[in-house]
């Protein structure tokens, strides 16, 4: 490596290159096969159309783009309403980038991230470690492998608990309000949290409201859910329901 060269922490994107080049590889080909049939034009315009979409969407959430990808994630942080000391968790924590967030943030605080990882992600414990390293936090951010379906600690081990788009991903939990549960047992009393995920997509998460009420059921002395998509960043593109158009903040106070 040159000596001029400073590497940096990758993050990656939220839209995958395959999402691009499939529907992209399909409509070509399809393209090609016009010459048979002036039918085929029909598939080629719709997959080149998806190739594209996804092209943009990628270009957006990128640092390079509108870097919405980055200010989403920063929604977390924002109604994350804590003072900064003690220890702050990160629950599927991918590449680390809201762990290390949270530690800029929050410079006295101790940050410990988790995630389950797994070989559908190009993100590792190895991934995150060198990240915060990177970032100059290594000393201040711990990294576990463990899943979010069972916390390996104690009740009210946190002063604050955060995740970002994790618990619609995990597979070893059926009803995935049960995640939202394990997450705030952790939560010491009269500590902070910030849940943001798909809370709109009703056939995992039933209505809003009654999430709310549901937790508010468990003891939860505040909660307040926020619309993502209502922030005045994202396009009207980016709002589809298999894009952004589904994702909500949970925040408040045990």
């Amino acid at each position: 490596m040159s000596p001029k060269t400073v590497e940096k922490p990758e993050y990656g994107n939220w839209v995958s290159k395959k999402f691009i080049y499939m529907p992209g590889t399909i409509g070509i080909v399809c393209l090609g096969l016009t010459f048979l049939s002036a039918w085929w034009a029909i598939p080629a315009v719709i997959f080149l159309v998806i190739a594209a979409y996804f092209l943009y969407a990628r270009t957006l959430f990128s640092p390079q783009g509108g870097d919405i990808q980055n200010r989403i994630r920063a929604l977390v942080l924002e109604h994350l309403d804590w003072d900064g000391n003690g220890q702050v968790l990160d629950i599927g924590c991918g590449n680390a980038a809201l762990t290390i967030a949270l530690a800029h943030k929050y410079p006295r605080a101790a940050v410990t991230g988790i995630d389950y990882w797994g070989g559908n992600w190009e993100y590792s414990q190895a991934v995150c470690e060198k990240n915060a390293q990177l970032e100059k936090v290594g000393e201040r951010a711990t990294f576990r492998k463990v899943s979010a379906s069972k916390l390996p600690f104690d009740n009210e081990s946190f002063d604050a608990v955060a995740s970002n788009l994790t618990f619609h991903e995990v597979s070893d939990s059926a009803d995935k309000r049960d995640l939202v549960r394990e997450a705030l047992r952790v939560v010491k009393k009269g500590g902070k949290f910030a849940f943001q995920d798909l809370f709109l997509m009703k056939p995992v998460y039933g209505e809003a409201q009654e999430l709310l009420e549901t937790i508010r059921s468990w003891g939860i002395e505040k909660v307040e859910f926020i619309e993502t998509r209502q922030a005045d960043f994202i396009p009207d593109a980016l709002k589809l329901p298999f894009m952004v158009g589904t994702l909500g903040l949970i925040v408040g106070k045990k």
